[in-house]
C-alpha cells in the first residue's frame, strides 16, 4: 500500500522556506537571551533586566522547545514528512506555554508597554497557520 504524493507547487516550497527563515531567527532569538553576557544584561534597565533574570527554567525550556521544534517541523516540510504537523503541534503548545508566562505571569506590560504583545500574538498566529498548512499539505497528498 502506497501513499499518493503529488508534486507540491512552487509557493508550496516558498512558503516552506520562509518558514524556516522565521524559525531560525526564533532559534536565533533564543540563543542571544540564554547566552547573554554578565555585561550585556548589566547594560538592559533595571526592570528590563528583572524580566530575563526572574524568568523560571520552564518558561526558558518552552521557548527553546516552541523554537527548535519549529526549525524542525519546517525541516519535515521541505523533506515532505508529514511528521511536520505533530511538530508543529507541539512548537504551538510550548508557544502556549512560554506566553502564559510571559503575558499573564509577568510584569512585562508595566516594563515594555502595551506593545509587547505583538511578537507573542504574532507568534501564535504563524503556529497557527504552521499547523493548517501542514495538514492542508498533507490532505493534498504534498507530505506523507
Amino acid at each position: 500500500m502506497s501513499e499518493q504524493r503529488n508534486k507540491p507547487p512552487t509557493w508550496f516550497w516558498v512558503v516552506s522556506g520562509v518558514s524556516l527563515l522565521w524559525n531560525l531567527m526564533g532559534v536565533m532569538a533564543y540563543i542571544m537571551q540564554v547566552t547573554m553576557s554578565p555585561e550585556a544584561l548589566a547594560a538592559l534597565p533595571a526592570a528590563e533586566r528583572a524580566l530575563y533574570e526572574t524568568a523560571p527554567a520552564w518558561a526558558t525550556a518552552a521557548f527553546a522547545i516552541a523554537v527548535f521544534a519549529g526549525v524542525l517541523g519546517c525541516v519535515a516540510l521541505l523533506l515532505r514528512k508529514g511528521w511536520a504537523e505533530t511538530l508543529f503541534v507541539l512548537s504551538l503548545l510550548a508557544v502556549l506555554v512560554q506566553n502564559t508566562h510571559w503575558l499573564l505571569m509577568s510584569n512585562v506590560f508595566e516594563v515594555l508597554g502595551p506593545t509587547s504583545v505583538i511578537m507573542p500574538m504574532l507568534v501564535l498566529v504563524i503556529g497557527v497557520f504552521l499547523i493548517w498548512f501542514s495538514r492542508s499539505s498533507k490532505v493534498r497528498g504534498w507530505i506523507s
